[in-house]
């Protein structure tokens, strides 16, 4: 019984941690969209798992200072949660447009400088996250 208490606590205050952990000023921008030929585009790293965990890496060492280590967006303000669906609603296209050419205005910077196929490695650990329970992407 009292195993039961603490699982069933357990289960309640990561559900709460997940509620809690995402950035309230984040507010999506809605002049922000990508062309249609730039969002139709696909991921030519689809069909190559693999090649996730080297998009994790290029995440912590050029994203998570804004978005977090677990793509929250708690580590600066305005920064966007990688988990909401007004994010991963968006086609791989899309993704790698934004990664690409950022947006100045809400201090997005350009990642153009990273070759072609690492930005295609980010888009699939930013749809990784979606995947997984947040606690085991830290």
């Amino acid at each position: 019984m009292m195993h039961r208490i603490i699982l069933s606590a357990s289960v309640i205050l990561g559900i709460l941690g997940i509620l809690v952990a995402e950035n309230p000023t984040y507010v999506p921008d809605a002049t922000w969209h990508a062309p249609d030929t730039a969002a139709a585009r696909l991921n030519p790293l689809a069909t190559r798992p693999g090649a996730v965990r080297g998009g994790k890496k290029l995440f912590l060492r050029n994203c998570a200072e804004c978005h977090g280590q677990d793509g929250t967006g708690m580590a600066k303000k305005h920064s966007a949660n990688f988990y909401l669906s007004v994010v991963q609603e968006q086609s791989d296209g899309a993704l790698f447009w934004k990664i690409t050419n950022g947006n100045a205005d809400r201090g997005m910077p350009s990642f153009s400088k990273l070759p072609e196929l690492e930005r295609w490695q980010l888009v699939l650990y930013l749809r990784m996250l979606n995947q997984q329970p947040l606690s085991s992407t830290r």
